[in-house]
């Protein structure tokens, strides 16, 4: 075990494959474990590299591997996939992992943290208590309109529906009745957790520094600071600004050959919970810009008299996602320079 250098771990619930390389590339062993034996077996190895891909319990991993003394990388999934050589197995995966690896361009995922992860638990649970929520109401209006009623869009209505209920009693049958109480109380229940979801991460942001710091930055509110403290963290994984735009899917997607370069649309790649924040965020900026007399604003409305509304909210969103980073990987706080008025 010690010429062991490299070891790709494919992860699974129950099993676990590793493939060992010595410095050379050489396979040197690869074996398969549970989860107790795998611990076991990398706390007596001798120090070395080991990678695996950013899936389900890898962070975990690679912050117990890490106590252990290894560094620990995580690859995406989607740039281990070109190295599968044959048919696809736990252990041509593991091989894949070490191949990727190696490549010198290659991008690696920094391990999260437990505040990191738990921030991305309690936005993804508050995101499926929000979908939940706008199911019930459709729910609602659409056995409604099966009667022949139609109800205005809205949650108030929802809330006075034991009202609207009881002056179309002779239109509707009781079960249904009985069937749509059940479906607003249910509505009620997930409006009320959103709240509280939303109480926790309030509470978290007053005493996280980098959030109170990223809550300057104009058109990022308490969620997307939150979001972006979780995803960034000390944003040191991402070399530039540049990097973590694009990783968001903020910048140009690129079909170019025959040395043209062609530009598209934005990539869309990477969190579009995220994203989705960003460019809402960079839209309310542009409802209110012509009260900033900075030099965002002077910025946005020149890019306004001459770009669609959509590219100016992507390009502005963008530039959010930037400054976000700088503020993070720099310690500082966002500074507004204010335009000097023509005398």
């Amino acid at each position: 075990m010690n010429d062991i250098a490299l070891i790709g771990l494919d992860l699974g619930k129950h099993s676990f494959h590793i493939h060992a390389q010595d410095r050379h590339g050489h396979m040197v062993t690869r074996k398969k474990f549970n989860r107790t034996q795998l611990m076991r077996y990398l706390a007596n190895v001798t120090v070395c590299k080991v990678v695996m891909e950013s899936c389900a319990g890898a962070h975990w991993m690679a912050r117990r591997l890490q106590a252990l003394g290894h560094q620990v990388k995580l690859i995406s999934p989607q740039f281990v996939k070109p190295f599968v050589q044959g048919n696809k197995n736990d252990f041509a995966d593991a091989q894949a992992i070490c191949e990727a690896a190696c490549r010198p361009s290659m991008r690696f995922v920094e391990p999260r943290d437990e505040h990191q992860q738990t921030l991305s638990a309690l936005h993804r649970v508050r995101e499926g208590f929000i979908r939940d929520k706008t199911a019930t109401s459709n729910q609602i209006h659409a056995f409604l309109l099966e009667f022949g009623i139609s109800l205005p869009k809205g949650s108030t209505i929802i809330k006075k529906l034991p009202t609207v209920l009881a002056v179309n009693e002779d239109a509707l049958p009781p079960k249904l009745v009985a069937v749509l109480i059940r479906l607003q109380t249910h509505y009620l229940y997930l409006e009320e957790q959103i709240k509280d979801i939303e109480r926790d991460l309030l509470a978290q942001l007053k005493v996280d520094e980098r959030c109170q710091r990223l809550l300057e930055i104009p058109g990022i509110g308490p969620i997307t600071a939150s979001v972006l403290a979780g995803e960034l963290g000390n944003a040191t994984q991402f070399g530039n600004a540049r990097q973590f735009a694009a990783s968001v899917g903020l910048v140009p997607r690129q079909y170019s050959t025959g040395g043209k370069p062609t530009l598209l649309g934005i990539s869309k790649r990477g969190d579009k919970n995220l994203r989705r924040l960003l460019v809402q965020g960079a839209r309310t900026i542009m409802q209110r810009i012509e009260s900033r007399n900075d030099t965002l604003g002077h910025w946005v409305r020149g890019l306004m008299a001459r770009r669609h509304s959509n590219v100016v909210a992507c390009a502005l969103a963008n530039k959010m996602a930037r400054i976000a980073w700088a503020i993070l990987a720099r310690g500082t706080h966002y500074q507004s320079s204010q335009l000097v008025p023509a005398s």
